[in-house]
């Protein structure tokens, strides 16, 4: 059972004091500590209790610097078995399309029964990456699941909706699916587990390498453009709206309109 996880580095905000760069255009990460995110890491941790329960390989890739090396091996600490790095210098500026096209490029050609991603990232939350490398990779696929189980050449999914309503799927392997928080509980990984892995060789990946041009990925291939961040004004201005769920609505609608929010 050959498992490809999807995974990212992101900054841990919670607690940090953020500060927006010169450019207005994105957060100052310089200060901030990094780490992997968490839907990806209950991923992680489902593929690899998998792998122990029916054998095969868990394959980890990941878009991001030199420093996106410490979650591969983070991943493999747990149990994963090979690492693929792809430099995101060209990929800066992507959106949800250009990052998914990355990962595809890198994972196409490799030999699985399942692709997990997190069902998404804590730093851009675009919920796309997973379902749009399914769609081209023409893989039936489940979202936000919370059970995987395996049977004879398919996959159960039980995938978590609204109201505390549970759905379950199945799936033919090959398959694609996006991982829920609380799916399993990941492992604790020390420093000496990361130790251990070291020395396995992570694979180096470049656009260039996947045969992506500047016009499919970055700035120049992203249908979304972020133009600005700012944080919100502290101190006084909150209003509680009350009446009706009309007036409430047309309340907001008009605080919105008056605000600049839509023409």
């Amino acid at each position: 059972m050959n498992i490809v996880v999807c995974i990212k580095q992101v900054p841990e905000v919670t607690d940090a004091e953020l500060e927006i760069t010169k450019d207005g255009t994105d957060i100052d990460k310089e200060d901030l500590e990094m780490s992997i995110n968490e839907w990806d890491n209950y991923a992680v941790e489902e593929a690899v209790r998998i792998k122990e329960a029916h054998g095969g390989k868990v394959t980890v890739v990941t878009l991001g610097d030199e420093d996106a090396e410490d979650v591969l091996r983070r991943a493999l600490a747990m149990g994963a078995d090979e690492a693929i790095l792809i430099d995101e210098e060209d990929f800066e500026g992507s959106d949800a399309v250009g990052i998914a096209k990355g990962l595809y490029a890198a994972v196409k050609d490799l030999d699985f029964d399942l692709l997990f991603t997190g069902v998404q990232s804590s730093d851009d939350a675009w919920g796309q990456v997973g379902l749009l490398m399914a769609e081209w990779l023409e893989l039936p696929f489940a979202s936000l699941a919370v059970k995987v189980e395996l049977g004879q050449g398919k996959a159960l999914v039980q995938r978590e909706l609204e109201a505390n309503t549970l759905e379950q799927v199945e799936l033919p392997l090959p398959a694609a699916v996006t991982i829920q928080t609380g799916i399993n509980e990941p492992r604790y990984v020390s420093i000496m587990g990361i130790r251990k892995v070291r020395n396995i060789e992570i694979q180096q990946r470049t656009a260039g390498d996947l045969g992506l041009s500047d016009m499919e990925i970055g700035e120049q291939g992203s249908h979304v453009a972020q133009r600005r961040l700012s944080l919100p004004e502290e101190g006084e201005g909150a209003e509680i709206l009350t009446g009706s769920l009309d007036e409430i609505c047309e309340r907001a609608a008009q605080i919105i309109r008056d605000r600049g929010g839509v023409a």
